[in-house]
Order: structure tokens, then C-alpha cells, then sequence
């Protein structure tokens, strides 16, 4: 809580009544302009609580116009009516000419740049706006300036600098020092230079005229029209965060332009603003873009222009102000988020924005009034200062400077003093339960109060006040600067640099407490029983023992920011009874605001010890004061953002810091004066603590709560008091040998029950049973002992408050452990129904219908009428209501017709019925559709031919049976079965058709019926011996196949035997499908029989019919034929011979695949592999012979690749190697690389390949085991034989190009072979003798070669063996024909080129005998 002090300013007797204020942005100056109709005007300096500045006063003929402090200097432009511009420096009050004034009309406009280094001034007449570039030195003083004139045609009316972003900056500032700009190159230099960062002024400049056209400036002072408004231009605005240009005229006409990049303005929106406009009308711009405007109406209107919503605030009678007063000025602080405006009546309205969670725009909810503060006179114009604690205050005779200060308030001794006013206290004696109200001259700044005694400093002197009965009379005053006070009996602490004063109340120094530099100044002095304790300014900490007659300190002095980083200040610091504990609350550096810890230093043990309140939560302000008694206790208050609470706390050497209790701050009071056990002292507002028993003539400011631990017990002796303290420090620690100990002598059912309560808190229910033992509360130990079953530790402790009345405790913990089905019953208890239902809708659903039910049974005992609508949320309404109006027939109708409730409806028919109301019972019958009892009604009144018509158009099978009755009782048979059809009761229909013969109307009914009604007319039909095809179906449809079949077979129905057939599967009677079976095949219908013997399970049969009757077996029959392994209708074996006989019938038909798939389900393999020969499917084989793994597959696999076009595939070929080696067949292996060999000499000549294929056909062969080894020995002769001719011939080839003469030796020995041609084809060794004879010239010995090939092989074509070349040749000597014109066999080639070719098949090397 604060209190404004007003100072009125100390103007000198010639000013006159003042006309301007304006405050320095960042010092306690304020400037007055004042005018004097004798002498002419004035401007005057004054410091924050109004004293004058004798130097700086400046003097005029004529009025001042304007004032505008420098940014940072303390330097005043002074603008006058009669043009003139000065600058006054402050404090040796200087005063310097503009240089260069050009203007002779009244100033209108000042304005200077961010940095202060432009100045721009404009006049009322004058077009030429000149913008002055100062230089000033730190004393303020002019060093030098430079001039730019900038013509608009008319007169300025506002201007605003637009604040350079970052990144343009240092361009814009290179291009202003190129064009000559001496400030801006000395910035540009700073930056250059890394010396930091400067403040810079931003170029653009927007100027708005009296035409309203606004024009941009730009860094060459180049101006460009940008905008045009009607009428004159009152204020402007530049939003940074949108790049937005506001401008509002002297109409009130707010326009919104949004700035382009190349600086230009586009429009975004126009409106007109409410209010009286002209001159009169004050415009203030807030940083977040709200327009606050005061015209002289009683309200203020508020603009956002970023929500673009608008509203007002308005004055409040209630709170001190006037009917009828209005608002001239208006003026915000954004530290303080308070908007001040003054009106006419001589009062200061203040309204502060309370931030709420639950509303993110700013409404006018969000401004909260407060008391008016009263100055002299018409209030026309307010300032906010330099510091967010002044406000200046400017009326039509005086100005007063409003300084806020927090009221001051102290407790010792059992007195409390809190201010009450700027010069009056209010003083409360709790001993003698007395009230005193101090008024003194002067401010109170600081007060002190013990039992006799009252010290009040008003920032100069400190006066002494003694009681004396219910007076105070002044015994001693003194100068005192001190800003900390302490008293202690009769001695009084006072501060200076580096040291503290100790007092006597009429001033004296009796003794002088030093300090060293390190250990700074003191700053802040705290007494508490008989110790003080100080804190500096260098966040050093000492304590002192004020027992004797000198103070003596206990411990030297504890340098904090050592120990505690980020340390700033100290903001406050308390130290506990017994002197040995220190309490502290410090500012941060980083943020200059409270930390959220609070610390606490133990004197003995030099430790630092803290608790933070605020974890992962943002940090709010906080108080903290000690237990004038009690040596362990601390208490703390922390204020978060919504509640107040208030933490007590045990600290002690031995167990540090132990949390005792926490609660919220009462309602009613606002802050935390002092602990005093057994209460809290709290501050509150003026008469707000009346109702605590103390007198109250005197405004209270002061009440008392007692502690939890102590409530119903504040008035116990300290044996007592001791003893609860006691037990609650012990029951913390967890220690309760020594709190039984504490209070074991303690008879008083009182404190008892204070001590369960305390067992709340620690949640010991073992001590709580007893403590309930001592009080003899039987009743809570019952419910305490039955609410064992609840799981929750917090719900147990819960029944244990509740039997305390602690109902506050009971709920935070229900809520505390979610059984929000309990805090609803704890609620309904307590009559809190409102609470109870919004727990059960929000948390308790389950229970939510029971809640309104018990709740609108309470209304209803309390004969209240708001039941119903409970009644009707918890769906009781149908009973509960009716109950309650039943003597009330009148409502009772009413409400059913209201609520238009089907069950209602019926109900009330019900009742009307019963009371022989045909009719109206008919009407709501027909309402609540109840149509058995409208057709009942009818029936009963002898409307039958209605209740037909009713039971037809709805269709109601109710309606339709009891009118299907009373048809029956009338004996109309027809109408009857019709009305039991429709009812769908077709056994009494199927009853009436056979008791009246009704044959044709008996097969629909029993088909629509159910399978026994079926029965029952088949049977009937059976009997009769007529329709037996309807008895057939009825049999068939009821699901008894072998009596339909039976009757069908006796009765030859084939027709229905066909359809019975369909409906057969393999789970009916075997004997049964084959009877069925064989009908089949005696009418031709084969398939279906062997699909009947395939049901039936007699696959051999229905094989046997496939194969008599040439049926194609199907994959499908073929599957259905398939018995599974684990079946029991077939052996194992029986089981593999069907699959065989299976795949015989398919492999018969040619069905392949099938036949292989069941071979191989029958586990022989080798027949599949046949069957899947035949088929010609090469993959297929592969993959079989792949996944099969069986010798004689491999090998007849391989077999079926021979057959194929192997030479020109190598991958078939490599296939067929693998399928022998893994076969083992090495025999059969040999003679595939046999036929290599040949492949190779036949068709390509190459008999390099030729002789490695020979070569592994050899080592096959030879480690081939044979049955027939006469055979084997006789084939490896032979593949011997054929590798030497072969390698002789190939020796002859390769010698050719060393010795042609012993090549064609060896040549010609062996074309002496007998056995030659198989191994070497004669031609191809002819051939190798004629090239030879050729490319030596020698022809005749040549054709004497070719003559002798032919006759031994007449028809060869010789182009096969002898190039073309040497043939050409040939026949060019002789002249005969040689080549062959017949066609080329499409197997041979002439030419193999083996080097390019690398098909050779190598044998798998881990192949073994």
C-alpha cells in the first residue's frame, strides 16, 4: 500500500500562474512556464519535492510557448510567443540563444532526435521549418551548430523522428558523413572504432502541416510529400512493431497508413473518434499502441489500435469523487501500467491495469479505479517524471508534485504504528486493546514504535512522541538525514557513512557503531528483542547484542555476495529473537528486481542457507519479519500473481530449515506486519479490522489473526504456548518421543483439539487417534477408524479435518488427491450445493445425476420451487415429479404437456384412464404413441373397426395381437390370422389355419414362422396325405433333411430331391449322401454324385466314377479328396494311396501339375518329378529338382536339360553339371562333356575347349563307379585315345608359326590314324595341309590334297575347311570350280574366334569319388 506526498512548488513571488510543466526524461527536474500579466512570462527549474533552482530562471515580455528537454542532458529549449529559442542548462542555469533564429511568430514545435544532436523548430506563421544540428558538451553547454531550412508551404503542426532498424544504421550514417553531416561522422567513427554503441538518430523525419499534408524526410533532407489528410494534423504516431503511421486531426479523425519500403504511406483505415476535438483535447500514445484521449467529458476513451477495439473509463462517486466532475488532462506511466488523469474538481484520478489470466484483450474490466488524490484547483495538465514515483500536477494556480512512497508501518512491543495519511498515523496498543491517531506537521517518511514510545522522520528531522494515557505529546526532536531507523528502550539507531548511531531521545550520540570501506555504508537496521542486525550497501551483514549498556557485536561483518551470486542489493534484513539467525531478501543484478529466495544466515555455524518459492515459476514480490518471542520461527510471505501465502518456518542448528505451516493471507487485510505468537498482524484499510473486538474510534489500520495452531487458544498462559510450540516443532522433525513428552501434562480438551489440528497439517494420524482419545470425541475417532478403507493418505486426513471443522483443509486435500467424489459430499454437508454441482460437472461425472437428484430433494424439503429443472438433469422427473403434483391435477397437466415426454404422456393417460376419462386418455395415448392402448381404448369402447385402422397404419405388433384376439373371440377367423400375421405370432395363425382347414394360407405361415412351426405343418401336410411336395419343403426348410429326403425318395420328387442335394455337405449322414450319390448317377447327374461320395468320404469310389465316366478332376475336387495329415477317417498309408491314385486319374487327363502336387503330397517325389516332366515346364523342373534334394531327380532333371537347346544357352549348360555332380551320375557327366567336346570341334573348330571338355570327361569317367568295369576301362581307352589326336593336333597348329615343316609332318602322321575322324575331322587336318601348300605356292601340291579329301569324303563342302582365299587362289591356277553355292548348314560356322569366347564348364571342384 502507498501514499502520494504533495509538494507544492517554492515559486518565486513575480511568477505568475504556471501554463507549461514538462519533466526531464531521466532526471528530477522539473521545468515550469508561468506568466505574469505585470511582468510577462517565466520559465523555472524545480527538483523533485518542489525546492526551486535559484539559478535557472529565464524572464520574458510575453508568455513561453514551448519546453523540451534534451534527451539525456540536462539542457531545456525554451520556445516563446514572441519567436525566440533559447537553451537552459541546468543546474548553473546557462542560458544560450539558438543560433541562426530565423522565426518572429510564436513557437508552435520543438522536437528533438533521439540522440539529441537535431533540433527542429517551427513557428504559427512561418513555412520554412528550419532543423537545427547542436553540439553540446557534457556540461550541456552549445559548442557549435548547423543550420538546414526545409520549405512546406505552411506551418508545421507536428513532427516525429522514425527510429532507424539496425541494419540500416551504419549505411545511412556513411551516407550523412560523405554529404557532410559532422555528427554523423563522428558516429560513424565511434562504431568504426568498436567503442560501443552510440545512440544514433534516425533520418526520417515525417512533418505534418496545417493543410494536413505529411511529408517524409529523408538523410539528404529531402522532402516528399507522402500523405494527405483533411484538416489540420494534432498528433502523430509511428508504431515500429507494424511499421504503422497513426495520425489523428484536430477533428478527431484517426487514419492509419502502413509505411512502404521505399518509405511512402499507404492507407489502412479511417474512423472517427467520439469527442470534442480542438486544441483542448489531450492525446496521449502508449508503446503498445492504445490512443487515450480527455476533452473535458466525464469519461476517458480508449483506442487500441492493434485490437482495434475501443470503450471507456469513467469515474466512481463510491470512491470520493463528485457527480458531475470532468476529465481535462490525462497522462501514463508504462513502468507502473497507471494511466493518471486530472479533472475539474481539483482531484487526480488514477486507474491501474490488473492483468487477468482468463482475458487476453485489454478491456475496460482490466482498469481499476483508485482513491482520488486532492490538489488545489482546476487540474490542466499532468506529467508523469523522470522516476515512476512523481507525478506533477499542473492547476490553474500552483503546481504540486505528487511523490509516491510506501506507507510506513512498524510493530514491536505489542504496538503497531501504520500510516495513515502522508502526516497521520494510526497507532493500535494491543495490550490495553486502546486506538491513537498521530497527525504531525510534516511527511512522515519512517516511523518506529515501541509500548511508550512513537519516532516519526520526516526526511529531516526525527521527532520523539511519548504516551501518555490516551494522548501523545512530543518529548525531543533532532536533525536526522537518516534513511533507517531503529529503537531499543531508550536508545535510538540512526546511520551515516560507515558507521551507525546510537541515540538518546533528544539526539545525543552516546555511542558510534563503525563500519570499514569494504564493509560500506549501513543501510538497513533491524531490531528483535535485544539484538540489532545491519546490512550495507556492499551487501555485508552484522549483528549486534544490545543487552548491555553498549551494543557489542556478536560475529564479524559476512560479506553476502560471496556467497550468493548475481548478488545486487540487499533489500531487506531481519534477525530472529535469540540473535542467531538472519533473515534476508536481496535484488539480483540481472533483473534489479526481488529475488523469489529468501536466505538465512546462521551466526554460529557461518553457513547461508536458502528456500526458493518460486521454481519454474515467475517471481513475484515478498516480505518476511521474525517471532518477537520465539527463537526458531521465520515467517515469509509470497505473493504470486492471484493469492497471498503466508509460510511459516522452524530453523534451527540442528535440523536447518523445516516448513512449519502455510496459509492463505485472510481475506480483508493486505499485508504482513509482524509475528507475535500466537498471531499474525496484518495491514488492512481504514476500519476494515473493526470486527475483530478491538475499539474502534480511531481508524484501524492494524488486525490480528491467530495462527492455526493456536486458534481457540490465544488467550493460554506460556506454560501452554510453549507446549503447542513444542509439539508442532517435534511433530515436524518426526520426532514424537518428545512431543508426547511436551505435552504430557497438558488436561485441557482445548488444546487438544488444537493439537489434532496440528496433525492435520503434519498428516500423523497416529498422533491425531490420540489426541481424539484426550478430547473424548468419540464420534471422530469412529469416523476416523472407518475411513482406514480409503486409500489416499490425503482423503483419510480429509474425515479427520472435517471432524475438526477444518472444512477449508478438508477440500484442498480432497482436491489435492483427486477425489473430487468425496469434496462433492463434503460439499452437499455443508449446504454448498452450488460448489457440489459444479465439482460434479466438471470432476465428478459419474455422480452428476445423483447430485441434482439429492440436491432437488433438499430444495423440495425446503419448499423451494426449483426443483424440477434438478428433477429433470438427474432423469427422475418422470417419477419424482408426478409425485410431488399429484394433488395439483391442474399443474400436473401442465408440466405434461410441457415437457412433451412420451413416458409422461402414457402416464397421465394411465391415470386418466383410471379415472374414466376415455377421451383425454385417448389424446395422450395418441401422443405418447402407445398404440396397444389406443387400440385397447377402441376395442373396449366397441371401436373395433378404429382399432383396425389403427393397427394397420402403424404397423404395431402389440396393437396387432390383442386386436388378432378379439377377432378370435368373435370367431372372424380371416381378420384374425391376418391381425396375428401382422403381429407376427404365426404359431396362433398356423392354429386357426389347420382348426379351419385354411391349406393354402398354412405353407406361408409356416415358412415365415420358426423351424417347429415348420414341423408341425409339415406333419399336418404328411398326415393329410395331400401336398406332400409342401411337406417335402417344410421338412427341407426346418433343417430335417433325411425325413425330406425320405418322403421325396418314397414320393419320387426329383424336382425337390435336386434342391435337398444342394443343402448336403460333409456334415450330413454318410449313408444319407450315398443314397443320394447313387440317385445321381442312376439319372446321369455324375458330377453331383461325386461331389455327394466326396462328402460322404468315399474318395475311391468317386474316383472311380471320374475315371468311368471321363470327369475332369478339377484342382477344387482334387483339394476336397484331400484327407489332412491328422485325420482319423484314414490311415496314414491309406491317406498316401489315395493322393497316388489322385495324381494317376490327373496325369490320365493330362493335368500335370496337379498330378505332381499330389505325388508330392504323398511323398513321392519321383513321380512328381515325372509327371512334371511330361509337363515341359523348364522353371518349374529346375525349382523342383532345386527344392527335392534327391539323387535320381537331380539326374532326371539333367536328362530332360539335354534335351533341350543347351549349346546356345551356358546357363543350362551349368545347370545340367551341377544336377550330374550333385546326382553322382559321373558316367553320365562324362559323356555331356563328350558331347562338348564335339559341339566344340563341330561347330566352332576350337579344339582348345574341345580338349578341356575331353580332359574332364576323363576325370568323371575315371572316378565314376561303374557295375560294368570292362565297359568303363574300355571308354577311358577311347577318351584317351581321343586326348592324344587331339593334342597332337593342336601341337601341330600351335608349331606351325616356328616349324611349318614338322607341323605339317605331325599333320600328315596323323591323318595316318585309323581312328582319326571321331577325335580330328579329316577335313579340318586336310585343310591345315592345303592353306599350308598355298601360302607356300605350291598349288599342285595343294589340289593333290583336296583330290585326296574328296575321295574319301565325296560330298564335303570345302568352304567348311579351306578359306575362301585359298580356294579363290586355287581356282585362278587351275581354272576348276572348287567353292559349293549350296546353302550353309545354319548349325556350322566357319570362323570361331575362341579368344573372345569363355564358355568353357568347368567341373565343381569339391566333386569326389
Amino acid at each position: 500500500m502507498a501514499v502520494y506526498f504533495d509538494h507544492r512548488i517554492e515559486a518565486p513571488e513575480e511568477s505568475g500562474a504556471p501554463t507549461l510543466i514538462a519533466w526531464h526524461p531521466a532526471h528530477p527536474v522539473l521545468a515550469v512556464g508561468s506568466l505574469n500579466p505585470a511582468t510577462g512570462g517565466s520559465v523555472d527549474l524545480y527538483m523533485q519535492h518542489g525546492e526551486h533552482v535559484d539559478q535557472c530562471r529565464v524572464e520574458r515580455g510575453c508568455s513561453p510557448a514551448v519546453l523540451r528537454w534534451h534527451p539525456s542532458k540536462p539542457v531545456l529549449c525554451v520556445g516563446w510567443e514572441n519567436g525566440d529559442v533559447l537553451l537552459l542548462t541546468h543546474p548553473s542555469g546557462e542560458q544560450t540563444p539558438l543560433p541562426q533564429n530565423s522565426h518572429t511568430a510564436c513557437i508552435t514545435l520543438l522536437e528533438w532526435s533521439h540522440s539529441g544532436s537535431r533540433l527542429v523548430t517551427g513557428d504559427q506563421v512561418s513555412a520554412h521549418t528550419p532543423v537545427q544540428m547542436v553540439a553540446l558538451d557534457a556540461r550541456g553547454r552549445l559548442q557549435g551548430s548547423h543550420l538546414v531550412k526545409q520549405d512546406y508551404g505552411k506551418p508545421l503542426t507536428c513532427c516525429i523522428y522514425r527510429p532507424t532498424p539496425p541494419a540500416e544504421d551504419v549505411a545511412l550514417l556513411a551516407r550523412a558523413a560523405v554529404s557532410g553531416d559532422e555528427s554523423a561522422l563522428d558516429m560513424f567513427n565511434w562504431k568504426k572504432a568498436g567503442r560501443g554503441t552510440k545512440p544514433h538518430d534516425g533520418h526520417l523525419l515525417y512533418c505534418s502541416t496545417t493543410d494536413g499534408m505529411m511529408y517524409n524526410n529523408n538523410h539528404k533532407w529531402n522532402s516528399v510529400c507522402v500523405l494527405t489528410v483533411e484538416g489540420a494534423v494534432q498528433r502523430l504516431l509511428f508504431v515500429p512493431r507494424k511499421a504503422m503511421l497513426a495520425v489523428v486531426t484536430e477533428s478527431l479523425v484517426l487514419s492509419q497508413f502502413s509505411v512502404t519500403p521505399d518509405f511512402g504511406a499507404q492507407e489502412l483505415s479511417k474512423v472517427k473518434l467520439s469527442g470534442r476535438g480542438g486544441q483542448n483535447t489531450v492525446i496521449v500514445w502508449t508503446e503498445s499502441g492504445l490512443l487515450i484521449t480527455a476533452s473535458g467529458d466525464p469519461v476517458i476513451r480508449l483506442w487500441d489500435l492493434e485490437k482495434d477495439d475501443n470503450y471507456v473509463l469513467s469515474l466512481d462517486e463510491s470512491l470520493g469523487f463528485e457527480k458531475g466532475e470532468l476529465l481535462n488532462c490525462v497522462s501514463y506511466c508504462p513502468a507502473k501500467e497507471i494511466l493518471a488523469a486530472g479533472t475539474n474538481k481539483g482531484h487526480v484520478a488514477l486507474w491501474r491495469m490488473v492483468a487477468e489470466s482468463n482475458q487476453k484483450a485489454v478491456t475496460a474490466t482490466q482498469w481499476k479505479l483508485q482513491s482520488p488524490t486532492e490538489v488545489e484547483g482546476n487540474v490542466t495538465q499532468l506529467q508523469w517524471g523522470s522516476s515512476i514515483w512523481l507525478l506533477a500536477a499542473c492547476t490553474s494556480s500552483t503546481v504540486q508534485i505528487l511523490s509516491e512512497q510506501l506507507m510506513c508501518s512498524h510493530f514491536s512491543q505489542q504496538a503497531a504504528a501504520v500510516q495513515l495519511t502522508p502526516n497521520t498515523l494510526s497507532l493500535s496498543y494491543f495490550n490495553t486493546d486502546t486506538q491513537l491517531t498521530l497527525r504531525t506537521d510534516t511527511h512522515i517518511r519512517a516511523v518506529q514504535v515501541t509500548k511508550s514510545t512513537v519516532i516519526v522522520w520526516n526526511g529531516k528531522y526525527l521527532t520523539v512522541y511519548e504516551a501518555t494515557g490516551p494522548t501523545l505529546h512530543s518529548t525531543g526532536s533532532f536533525p536526522c538525514e537518516s534513511p533507517a531507523l531503529a529503537i531499543h528502550e531508550e536508545n535510538i539507531y540512526t546511520v551515516e557513512p560507515n558507521r551507525v548511531q546510537v541515540r538518546t531521545p533528544q539526539g545525543t550520540v552516546k555511542q558510534l557503531l563503525t563500519f570499514s570501506e569494504a564493509e560500506g555504508n549501513p543501510v538497513l537496521l533491524n531490531v528483535c528483542r535485544s539484538f540489532l542486525a545491519v546490512g550495507t550497501d556492499t551487501a555485508h551483514i552484522r549483528i549486534f547484542d544490545l543487552t548491555r549498556r553498549e551494543a557489542k557485536p556478536l560475529c564479524n561483518a559476512k560479506a553476502l555476495a560471496e556467497v550468493i551470486p548475481d548478488l545486487g542489493a540487499l533489500h531487506s534484513v531481519k534477525c530472529n529473537a535469540n540473535g542467531n539467525q538472519i533473515s534476508i531478501l536481496i535484488t539480483r543484478v540481472s533483473t534489479y528486481i526481488p529475488d523469489h529466495r529468501v536466505y538465512f544466515y546462521d551466526v554460529e555455524l557461518d553457513t547461508i542457507t536458502h528456500f526458493d518459492f518460486f521454481i519454474g515459476r515467475p517471481s513475484s514480490g515478498m516480505s518476511h519479519t521474525e517471532d518477537k518471542e520465539r527463537y526458531n520461527t521465520v515467517i515469509c510471505a509470497k505473493h504470486p500473481p492471484a493469492d497471498v501465502l503466508v509460510v511459516t518456518f522452524f530453523i534451527t542448528q540442528e535440523h536447518g530449515l523445516l516448513l512449519q505451516d502455510s496459509t492463505l493471507r485472510p481475506i480483508g487485510v493486505q499485508g504482513l506486519l509482524a509475528l507475535d505468537t500466537p498471531y499474525y498482524y496484518y495491514t488492512c484499510k481504514p476500519g476494515e479490522g473493526a470486527g475483530d473486538g478491538e475499539p474502534s474510534a480511531s481508524p484501524q489500520m492494524v488486525v490480528r489473526r491467530a495462527l492455526r495452531d493456536f486458534s481457540g487458544l490465544e488467550d493460554c498462559d506460556k506454560p501452554t504456548r510453549d507446549a503447542l510450540l513444542n509439539f508442532s516443532f517435534y511433530l515436524t522433525i518426526s520426532d514424537m518421543d518428545e512431543a508426547f513428552k511436551a505435552i504430557k501434562l497438558i488436561k485441557s480438551e482445548a488444546v487438544w483439539e488444537s493439537m489434532a489440528r496440528m496433525c492435520v497439517k503434519s498428516r500423523r494420524l497416529d498422533v491425531a487417534r490420540v489426541c481424539l482419545g484426550n478430547m473424548g470425541n468419540a464420534r471422530a475417532a469412529r469416523a476416523l477408524r472407518e475411513a482406514e478403507k480409503e486409500p489416499e493418505l490425503e482423503a483419510r486426513v480429509a474425515v479427520l479435518a472435517i471432524q475438526l471443522g477444518m472444512l477449508d483443509e478438508a477440500e484442498r486435500l480432497y482436491r489435492a488427491c483427486e477425489r473430487y467424489d468425496l469434496l462433492n459430499k463434503l460439499y452437499q454437508a455443508c449446504g454448498q450445493w452450488q460448489r457440489a454441482v459444479e465439482t460434479a460437472e466438471t470432476h465428478d461425472r459419474v455422480h452428476l445425476r445423483t447430485t441434482y437428484y439429492i440436491y432437488a430433494k433438499h430444495l423440495e424439503a425446503m419448499a423451494h420451487n426449483e426443483m424440477c429443472p434438478l428433477y429433470e438433469k438427474s432423469d427422475t422427473h418422470r417419477v419424482e415429479v408426478p409425485r410431488m403434483l399429484i394433488d395439483d391435477s391442474v399443474a400436473l397437466e401442465n408440466y405434461v404437456d410441457k415437457m412433451k415426454d412420451r413416458n409422461l404422456y402414457k402416464w397421465w393417460a394411465q391415470y386418466l384412464e383410471s379415472q374414466s376419462d376415455m377421451e383425454s386418455a385417448l389424446h395422450y395415448y395418441e401422443n405418447a404413441q402407445d398404440y396397444l392402448s389406443l387400440v385397447r381404448v377402441h376395442c373396449y369402447l366397441g371401436n373395433i373397426q378404429k382399432a383396425s385402422e389403427i393397427a394397420n397404419e402403424t404397423g404395431n405388433r402389440a396393437a396387432s395381437y390383442h386386436l388378432a384376439r378379439q377377432y378370435e373371440g368373435q370367431e372372424d377367423i380371416s381378420q384374425s390370422v391376418h391381425f396375428y400375421t401382422r403381429a407376427q405370432a404365426y404359431n396362433n395363425a398356423i392354429r386357426l389355419c389347420k382348426e379351419n382347414g385354411l391349406d393354402e394360407q398354412l405353407l406361408n405361415l409356416a415358412l415365415l414362422s420358426n423351424p417347429e412351426d415348420m414341423m408341425e405343418a409339415a406333419c399336418y401336410y404328411e398326415e393329410k396325405g395331400t401336398h406332400m411336395e409342401r411337406a417335402v419343403m417344410l421338412y427341407h426348410k426346418a433343417g430335417h433333411v433325411s425325413k425330406a429326403l425320405e418322403l421325396a425318395f418314397a414320393t419320387q420328387q426329383f424336382a425337390a430331391l435336386q434342391l435337398i442335394a444342394e443343402d448336403l455337405n460333409e456334415n450330413s449322414d454318410p449313408a444319407l449322401l450315398a443314397r443320394c450319390s447313387d440317385f445321381f448317377i442312376k439319372h446321369g447327374q455324375y458330377q453331383k454324385a461325386v461331389e455327394l461320395l466326396v462328402a460322404a468320404k468315399k474318395y475311391h469310389e468317386a474316383l472311380q466314377v471320374c475315371l468311368d465316366q471321363s470327369l475332369t478332376v478339377s484342382e477344387e475336387l482334387a483339394e476336397s479328396m484331400t484327407v489332412p495329415r491328422d485325420s482319423t477317417h484314414l490311415s496314414e498309408v491309406e491317406r498316401k494311396d489315395l493322393l497316388e491314385q489322385i495324381a494317376d486319374c490327373c496325369m490320365r487327363q493330362g493335368n500335370y501339375h496337379l498330378a505332381t502336387k499330389k505325388y508330392t503330397q504323398a511323398g513321392n517325389k519321383l513321380k512328381a518329378m515325372r509327371a512334371l516332366l511330361k509337363s515341359g515346364d523348364t522353371e518349374k523342373i529346375v525349382f523342383f529338382a532345386g527344392v527335392s534334394r534327391q539323387k535320381e531327380i537331380y539326374i532326371m532333371a539333367a536328362n530332360y536339360l539335354q534335351s533341350l537347346d543347351w549349346r546356345k544357352d551356358p546357363e543350362i549348360m551349368k545347370i545340367i553339371i551341377g544336377y550330374y555332380t550333385k546326382g553322382r551320375a559321373l558316367d553320365l557327366l562324362a559323356g555331356f562333356y563328350e558331347a562338348c567336346a564335339q559341339v566344340e570341334i563341330d561347330d566352332y573348330q576350337n579344339y582348345e575347349k574341345a580338349l578341356g571338355a575331353l580332359t574332364e570327361a576323363y576325370k568323371c569317367l575315371s572316378k565314376a563307379k561303374s557295375r560294368n568295369a570292362e565297359e568303363q576301362e574300355s571308354r577311358l581307352t577311347e577318351l584317351t585315345q581321343k586326348i592324344s589326336l587331339v593334342k597332337r593336333f593342336i601341337q601341330a597348329r600351335r608349331l606351325y608359326e616356328e616349324d611349318p615343316a614338322e607341323a605339317v609332318r605331325l599333320c600328315e602322321a596323323l591323318l595316318q590314324e585309323a581312328e582319326l575322324d571321331p577325335a580330328v575331322r579329316v577335313g579340318d587336318a586336310y585343310g591345315f595341309l592345303v592353306e599350308h601348300h598355298c601360302q607356300q605356292g605350291n598349288f599342285s601340291q595343294a589340289i593333290a590334297k583336296l583330290e585326296e579329301l574328296r575321295r574319301m569324303m565325296p560330298s564335303v563342302n570345302l568352304s567348311l575347311y579351306v578359306s575362301q582365299r585359298s580356294l579363290k587362289a586355287l581356282q585362278g591356277v587351275t581354272g576348276i570350280q572348287l567353292t559349293h553355292t549350296e546353302r550353309q548348314d545354319p548349325h556350322t560356322r566357319t570362323q570361331h574366334d575362341s579368344s573372345g569366347e569363355d564358355d568353357e564348364v568347368e567341373e565343381e571342384d569339391n566333386l569326389q569319388d
